[in-house]
């Protein structure tokens, strides 16, 4: 049994380091974030993921949108984030740092500063290596619903 990657030249095509000043800016962007990329097809010859980051600036929103087929996954570094989702944004919940977000394929949603002043920094890694968004036009209900992360280690806040 012969290992298929007996000579793959490993220096060339091994472990890559990504500087946190050396990210892509030139991503699909949406009005309200600055999206970069660390991992993905162009950069590192990913096949199956997308990386980077996102910075939200205080008090400021995203524009409605989804991203397609893909999963994708917010961790929360600095700050406190407000995500808003649904047809009509109707339903909504808060991440703060540590947090991770779980986002499914073509589900309309929002990000949100909760913090009037302090950026929220979040990493996001996509299950795809190009960046899919769609920007969407929605008419977003005025009050949206609460909806708390209920399993059965994190009871309803109202369940004491």
């Amino acid at each position: 049994m012969s290992d298929p990657h007996h000579h793959t030249d490993w220096r060339e095509h091994g472990v890559k380091v990504i500087k946190g000043d050396q990210l892509d800016t030139n991503t699909p962007q949406t009005p309200g974030m600055n999206r970069a990329a660390a991992i993905n097809a162009a950069r590192v010859g990913a096949q199956k993921i997308w990386a980077g980051t996102v910075t939200i600036h205080p008090n400021a929103k995203t524009g409605a949108h989804h991203h397609g087929a893909l999963e994708s996954v917010i961790y929360i570094v600095r700050g406190q984030a407000r995500m808003r989702w649904g047809e009509h944004l109707e339903f909504t919940a808060e991440a703060g740092p540590g947090d991770f977000i779980f986002v499914p394929p073509y589900v309309p949603h929002q990000e949100i500063n909760a913090s009037t002043d302090e950026p929220l920094e979040c990493v996001l890694v996509r299950s795809d290596n190009e960046a899919v968004v769609v920007n969407l036009n929605i008419d977003a209900v005025e009050t949206p619903e609460e909806v708390y992360w209920v399993d059965p280690i994190h009871k309803h806040p109202h369940d004491h």
